[in-house]
């Protein structure tokens, strides 16, 4: 074959002569068709420097090669994941199957029996009740717990088993939980304690302790009264109020000056104060029988029952 035939436009004789010797073997034989050899070069982009038909054509094995393994591996991946789904779906048809199977056909559940009852309420009767209640219905009274509850009076029915409403069959026993009543404590003398010792006494005790004040005679602070007294008896929890004392009650001292005598202990009575001493005393502008000093002073605290003293004018 002659190289000449592979001449083209744009080519050199010895870039044809590289061209040829792609496609012929050292003895001058064709490797290929002729007619082959000139259609592929004539179809044939333009070669790069230095660079021949058959390295061409290797490179484009090569690239098809990489698209057709990415592709395979693609294709893979997806027809794994098909085979993921329909798999789980073919376990999940075979379970429910499978169970819709053994609980219709294989182990199906026994029909209820006909004789079944209701268990009725008991919860608040007295416990002779209750056990007429449970035998007219055809079932048995159980044995029975018993509690305290803060509420519920001894021997009413707190709770039972089976619960209200529940079908049992016929002479089953049925379990009581009765009531022992509420815990029942004296409240203690804390009289004359001071309140908050004797708040602590109540509620160890089990009471609620609520507080109140009054005036009184006893040291501010101290207990002067309960209610209940103490000795009663109560439910625990029950509430205790404590009266604490907040002391003899004060008053202001009056203003006497320029009052009669007479009418100035009558103000102090009112006021539930008491005149120590009245003194007389004479001297130039002072009038007879009115007041004309006093002690304390006006506005003064002063304690219901204690004394003071003022003075008169004097002839």
């Amino acid at each position: 074959m002659d190289a000449r035939l592979l001449r083209r436009p744009g080519y050199s004789p010895q870039r044809a002569d590289a061209v040829a010797a792609t496609y012929l073997d050292k003895a001058g034989r064709v490797r290929m068709s002729p007619w082959r050899v000139v259609l592929e070069y004539a179809l044939a982009a333009p070669l790069e420097p230095g660079t021949t038909i058959q390295e061409r054509r290797g490179r484009r094995r090569r690239s098809g090669r990489g698209r057709s393994a990415g592709r395979t591996s693609r294709g893979r991946r997806r027809g794994g994941v098909r085979f993921a789904g329909w798999l789980l779906v073919l376990v999940v048809s075979g379970l429910a199957f499978g169970y819709g199977l053994a609980t219709l056909f294989l182990f199906p559940a026994p029909p209820p029996p006909d004789d079944l009852v209701e268990v009725p309420s008991l919860r608040g009767l007295a416990l002779t009740r209750a056990r007429e209640r449970v035998l007219e219905v055809g079932l048995e009274l159980g044995p029975a717990e018993a509690l305290r509850h803060p509420e519920l009076d001894s021997g009413l029915v707190l709770g039972q088993a089976p619960l209200p409403g529940q079908l049992a069959r016929p002479g089953q026993p049925v379990r009581l939980t009765v009531s022992l009543g509420p815990r029942l404590q004296a409240v203690p003398d804390v009289l004359d304690l001071r309140g908050d010792q004797a708040q602590g006494v109540i509620e160890a005790a089990g009471f609620v302790a609520t507080v109140d004040s009054v005036d009184a005679e006893q040291p501010a602070g101290t207990v002067v009264e309960t209610d209940p007294v103490a000795g009663s008896v109560l439910r625990i929890p029950g509430v205790v109020r404590l009266v604490l004392s907040r002391g003899p009650a004060s008053v202001p001292m009056p203003f006497l000056l320029g009052m009669p005598q007479q009418r100035a202990l009558d103000t102090l009575e009112t006021l539930g104060i008491g005149a120590a001493a009245v003194d007389t005393v004479s001297g130039f502008g002072l009038e007879e029988g009115l007041v004309v000093a006093q002690d304390p002073p006006t506005d003064s605290s002063v304690v219901r029952g204690d004394t003071v003293r003022f003075s008169v004018g004097g002839p």
